[in-house]
């Protein structure tokens, strides 16, 4: 798939982003898969489980098993918030930023800083919805001055197929959000 094939939202995310020398070049598949943090594994798995639960507590809830669903529901949330503080710890407050915008191909950020296109970087991406992080390496294709200071566009370049379909949720998890606020909009109307 090519990267215009993903719709991005706009979206405050916290994001690191540690640029990398102009001249780095990409690691290795196998070298890229051994830099991802621990808790980035972890929470990626859990994402997973996640997905398999859901389809379990919905049969649960159809048959006369609501407590024991809304039990594991809360067993399930107890487990997030652990691993949303987990994952917090790998936020590096020196590399923080806040996306204006993100998707399955790109995200866009302010910064202070300038980057060049075509420079690259270690990012780390904190998904509220899914609780998750994605580690991956992305690259500048675009750097406009804005009044604060950069709005600086990034592409994926070393991203894990488990880590895109993260992020395609978390994309969509915030567009339903956006219209199910202008559906009640324009109910009150």
């Amino acid at each position: 798939m090519s990267h215009d094939e993903y719709f991005s939202v706009h979206y405050d995310l916290t994001i690191n982003v540690e640029p990398l020398a102009l001249d780095a070049a990409l690691p290795a598949i196998e070298t890229f898969e051994r830099e991802i943090p621990a808790p980035f594994r972890v929470a990626q798995e859990c994402s997973s489980l996640d997905d398999v639960s859901e389809n379990e507590l919905s049969f649960l809830k159809l048959d006369d098993g609501k407590r024991l669903a809304n039990y594991l529901n809360n067993q399930n949330q107890k487990l997030n918030l652990l691993l949303s503080y987990l994952l917090i710890q790998q936020d590096d407050e020196a590399y923080r930023h806040k996306t204006t915008s993100f998707g399955a191909s790109k995200f866009t950020y302010e910064s202070k800083t300038a980057l060049t296109v075509t420079q690259k970087a270690k990012v780390k991406l904190f998904l509220e919805h899914p609780p998750s992080a994605i580690y991956c390496y992305a690259q500048v294709t675009q750097c406009t001055q804005t009044e604060s200071g950069y709005s600086i566009e990034m592409t994926y370049d070393l991203l894990r197929d488990i880590d895109q379909d993260l992020l395609i949720k978390a994309a969509l998890f915030q567009q339903q959000k956006v219209l199910k606020l202008r559906a009640q909009e324009r109910n009150l109307t």
